[in-house]
């Protein structure tokens, strides 16, 4: 393994209750973020060439900022998935979930007895 490669980065940003569990296994965390702290994230981890995971509340993307388009739209260094409020996890649909059910239709992602 190369030495000079920084490890990535390993970020949580949502809920209070939601970040505590994320804390817990050695994520970054911002609890409640504001959506200046975000993009300042995001930001940084853009201009310092960083690897990250990026995970976020689905709340919280809803009105992303240009550094987290960005960052969405380049991919590969920065990874950014989004994850569902605690309250809404049953109901929650991911956009790749959407875009393969719109490609293949919708009993594409049914199971299959």
């Amino acid at each position: 393994m190369n030495g000079s490669l920084a490890p990535a980065r390993m970020i949580a940003l949502g809920s209070a209750a939601l970040m505590e569990g994320f804390a817990l296994i050695g994520f970054e965390t911002y609890a409640d973020p504001a959506p200046e702290t975000i993009e300042k994230l995001l930001q940084e981890l853009l201009h310092k060439q960083q690897a990250a995971l990026v995970i976020i509340e689905q709340s919280l993307a809803r009105h992303p900022g240009q550094h987290l388009l960005r960052a969405q739209r380049e991919g590969g260094r920065i990874v950014i998935t989004e994850i569902p409020e605690i309250h809404l996890s049953g109901d929650y649909h991911s956009r790749v979930e959407s875009l393969v059910q719109s490609i293949l239709g919708p009993a594409a992602l049914e199971p299959q007895e």
